[in-house]
C-alpha cells in the first residue's frame, strides 16, 4: 500500500514538472535595437541605438531592424532581433548583404561580416538618448524596463505600512495583539 502511494506521488510530481517546464511566456517586443559597429579600417567600435523599421547608416552600410525581442525577466535570457543590412557600394548601388536573426548572447553567430565593418546585436531597449523617427508609435511598446506589466486598479508600488502599535512596558502580551 505504502508503495503504491509513493509511486502515485512520484508520477503526480513527474507529471506536474512536465507541465509546467513546458510553459514560457511570451517574449517582449522592444522598440529599440542596441547594436555594436566595428570600423576594421580605424579599429573603433560604436554602439548605436535604432528604432524599430527606423535605418540607420553606419560606414557604408544601412542597418534596418524589423523586431527586437527579449525574454521576460522569469526567463532565461535570450534577446535577439530580426534585421537586415545593406550595403552602399562604390558605384552607389545598394545591395543586401544580410537578413536574419542575430542574437546578443552569441554575437559571432549572426554578425555582419564586412571587408570594412562589422555589426552586432548588443541588446534591446526601452529607452533611448536618441529621438524617435517621425511618426513612430513608442505606445505600442513595453514601457516598464521589466515588461508588459497589467497592474490591477488600487496598484501600489510598494506595499502599504503596516498600522503598528507601541507597547511603553517592556513585555508584550502576544493574546491581546489585534492582527
Amino acid at each position: 500500500m505504502r508503495g503504491l502511494r509513493i509511486r502515485t506521488l512520484l508520477v503526480s510530481a513527474t507529471a506536474l514538472t512536465l507541465c509546467f517546464s513546458g510553459v514560457e511566456a511570451a517574449p517582449i517586443e522592444n522598440p529599440i535595437a542596441v547594436f555594436s559597429g566595428l570600423d576594421k579600417v580605424t579599429g573603433r567600435i560604436i554602439s548605436f541605438d535604432v528604432y524599430i523599421d527606423e535605418t540607420v547608416q553606419f560606414g557604408a552600410l544601412r542597418v534596418t531592424p524589423r523586431t527586437c525581442l527579449t525574454q521576460p525577466p522569469t526567463e532565461e535570457p535570450n534577446t535577439t532581433v530580426f534585421a537586415e543590412v545593406d550595403e552602399i557600394t562604390l558605384d552607389a548601388k545598394i545591395r543586401r548583404i544580410f537578413t536574419g536573426w542575430m542574437f546578443a548572447a552569441s554575437p559571432g553567430l549572426n554578425a555582419v561580416e564586412h571587408p570594412v565593418y562589422d555589426v552586432w546585436l548588443k541588446d534591446c531597449a526601452v529607452k533611448s538618448s536618441v529621438e524617435p523617427p517621425p511618426g513612430f508609435a513608442i505606445d505600442e511598446y513595453a514601457q516598464d524596463e521589466m515588461g508588459v506589466i497589467e497592474r490591477p486598479e488600487g496598484w501600489f508600488p510598494l506595499p502599504p505600512k503596516r498600522p503598528y502599535r507601541s507597547f511603553d512596558s517592556g513585555t508584550i502580551d502576544l493574546d491581546t495583539i489585534e492582527d
